[in-house]
């Protein structure tokens, strides 16, 4: 479960800027040329409240090995000379996604390296994002943002204060909007090509093979469609396919433009990068909570829920989030007295501000599954409609609570959400210890292997075969050979 933060415009900005020829391109892309010192005092406070917001960072040695490649591509932006200049994290997270701010901070998630098949792709991802920050896409884009207040974080037709000028209008930004959301909003496709340029131009000056980009765009575009056919899982769109659109239309761009640039180099150092990812965590950590077709569980909060039959759901640090046609929902925890009428009213205060009126109403009492359980709807008004919020909570003794926080159209009250809110039980402690992650397994082919019978080692109960392709840059037409290496989940 995650807490949700956003980016202050001193991350997204900085000055200083440098004019160098795009990647097969006779226009040129305005970049900077340094980090300046306002720029890494901004990164680094933004820095440790990221790494809250995408599961913290992931240690050991695959984080060591991405941070060495990813210092090594972040040179060749001029941005520094110095690798020390820059600070490059592996995520804990199950999320596909990869992002850069200012300051010299790159990050790249576990979920997006595991999806990689060797260390020209991996530099590739990371020059690609620090490509974005070196041609100020991110101010621009917050500028944007700006413009457009905080558009699509509830039902796209649900923006604007709630109950007017009342203040609670914290409500969207801190309960049900969306995590770090001056970094996830989309890129236009200028900027992506103009990223994609400088990507290809730093993997060639780095001595990588630069259709790296190409091929890493091409295993994007069958993750999304894969995720588009699996879409009934529950799981949402991973946050690559929505913040960097449409990576199949740029395959061809990005293999045509690295033959521009004239590099002989054919490095790819795939042995090297399976040594590295093998044994990750791959999918949830149950650290986090995991989330298995429509049903949440967390083993070490000892607690599980299921959402309804049509709506996705995202994990995170310190929440989940629910999304449908019927409203918005996200499950957290706040400070407990052991009075649920006060838990209700204090989560309310909490998200609507200091100066926010909160209007009266009953709370009201039941039990699920055992569990004693509390909550009360307010009726918001937005720009263009009113809806309803809800907050239901459960005491789960021990001074512990939990809650949903709910969003649906007016009049509807918990709308779709009942059958979620009813679902809520305790995990035994058997069923909590058998919760265990998935992981990353680097296997050697034998005589006699194929695509279809190392796909039934897949530790899924669908798509086997499809994630194996997928995970492996392979098609269902592909020969494999015996001492050839591959990538399984098990």
């Amino acid at each position: 479960m995650k807490r949700r933060i956003y980016l202050t415009a001193a991350v997204l900005a900085f000055a200083g800027t440098l004019a160098i020829p795009a990647t097969g391109q006779q226009n040129t892309i305005r970049t900077v040329s340094s980090i300046s010192a306002q720029d890494k005092a901004a990164g680094a406070k933004q820095h440790p409240q990221l790494l809250v917001e995408f599961g913290g960072a992931y240690t050991g040695p695959q984080a060591r090995y991405v941070e060495s490649v990813g210092r090594r591509i972040a040179v060749q932006s001029n941005l520094s000379n110095a690798q020390g200049d820059f600070t490059v994290t592996l995520l804990n997270s199950p999320a596909n996604n990869a992002f850069a701010i200012p300051g010299g901070y790159v990050y790249v998630t576990r979920q997006l390296l595991a999806l990689m098949n060797d260390e020209a792709e991996l530099a590739a991802v990371l020059g690609h994002e620090v490509g974005h920050v070196a041609a100020l896409h991110g101010q621009r884009r917050q500028q944007a943002a700006q413009r457009n207040a905080i558009g699509g974080t509830l039902l796209q037709v649900l923006t604007g204060a709630l109950l007017g000028d009342s203040g609670i209008a914290g409500l969207l930004q801190k309960g049900i909007g969306t995590g770090s959301q001056l970094l996830t909003l989309k890129f236009s496709r200028t900027q992506e090509y103009e990223a994609d340029d400088l990507g290809i131009r730093y993997l060639g000056t780095g001595g990588y093979d630069p259709r790296a980009l190409s091929s890493m765009l091409s295993s994007l575009a069958a993750q999304s469609a894969l995720d588009a056919r699996t879409s009934g899982s529950a799981r949402s769109m991973p946050q690559w396919a929505s913040t960097h659109p449409d990576p199949a239309a740029r395959v061809a761009r990005a293999a045509k433009n690295a033959q521009s640039i004239g590099s002989r180099s054919v490095v790819r150092n795939r042995d090297a990068f399976l040594n590295a990812i093998d044994g990750m965590i791959y999918g949830d950590d149950p650290k986090q909570g995991v989330i298995d077709g429509n049903r949440f569980r967390h083993p070490d909060l000892r607690l599980t829920f299921a959402i309804p039959s049509g709506y996705g759901m995202e994990n995170g640090t310190d929440a989940v989030t629910v999304s449908g046609t019927g409203g918005k929902a996200q499950f957290s925890t706040s400070s407990y007295s052991g009075n649920l009428d006060a838990y209700v009213n204090g989560v309310f205060a909490a998200l609507a501000g200091q100066n926010a009126t909160i209007p009266a109403g009953e709370t009201r009492r039941t039990t699920i599954n055992g569990i004693p359980a509390a909550y009360r709807t307010i009726r918001a008004n937005t720009q263009s409609r009113q809806i309803d919020a809800t907050v239901f909570a459960y005491d789960f003794g021990g001074g512990k609570a939990y809650h949903f926080l709910l969003m649906t159209p007016a009049g509807q009250g918990l709308g779709g959400f009942v059958p979620m809110v009813e679902s809520v039980q305790r995990l035994s402690a058997q069923e909590a210890a058998a919760i265990k992650p998935k992981r990353i397994s680097v296997v050697t082919v034998r005589s006699g292997d194929t695509v279809h019978t190392l796909a039934k080692r897949m530790a899924f109960a669908d798509q086997q075969l499809d994630r194996f392709l997928t995970l492996n840059a392979l098609t269902a037409q592909s020969v494999l050979r015996p001492g050839q290496r591959v990538k399984i989940v098990v």
